[in-house]
């Protein structure tokens, strides 16, 4: 196993491998029941995780063969779309995965609604959120068939100023 995440890891050009080697015993760490994935409550056990929103659309993303876990390959592969050392290209696809919530390639106002829901709780009305929603469907829906496209995606996060993957996952 440890060839195998080393080798996709430099092939990603993220971590080197001491700092796999870090990884893996923090993974170790989390992972309590010795079952060689993380559950969400494993990963709910980090105090820095469990006010955050959208805790349960990163794992969902990060668990590629939707097994319900996340395994170390998995882990890697998620934890190095927030490492400076990634690639734009690479993070805005992970920002877009936690609003496509199917996967089909497109963001739906559905998917909007439901990742926007879990960001704002109940401080906004249902009605209000739609509205934005709807607003924010029309604005980046450029070739207007009701859903945005990566590229459409990426469009408005070019114009939104955003920099970090962080603050845009956040801002939008």
């Amino acid at each position: 196993m440890g060839n195998e995440v080393s080798t996709h890891a430099e092939a990603e050009c993220t971590f080197n491998a001491d700092e796999i080697n870090r990884l893996r015993k923090r993974f170790q760490k989390m992972d309590m029941d010795n079952s060689g994935s993380l559950s969400v409550d494993e990963f709910m056990s980090l105090p820095e995780l469990q006010q955050n929103p959208l805790v349960q659309r990163v794992i969902d993303t990060f668990d590629r063969n939707r097994d319900g876990g996340v395994d170390f390959k998995e882990f890697i592969e998620g934890i190095s779309q927030f490492s400076v050392k990634g690639n734009r290209e690479s993070k805005l696809r992970f920002a877009f995965s936690i609003y496509d919530i199917d996967g089909d390639g497109f963001i739906t106002n559905s998917e909007l609604f439901q990742v926007l829901k879990m960001m704002v709780g109940n401080n906004l009305k249902d009605l209000q959120l739609q509205q934005i929603v709807d607003k924010t469907i029309m604005y980046a829906d450029k070739d207007g068939d009701g859903k945005i496209s990566f590229e459409e995606f990426c469009v408005v996060v070019r114009n939104s100023g955003v920099q970090k993957f962080t603050d845009f996952v956040l801002v939008v």
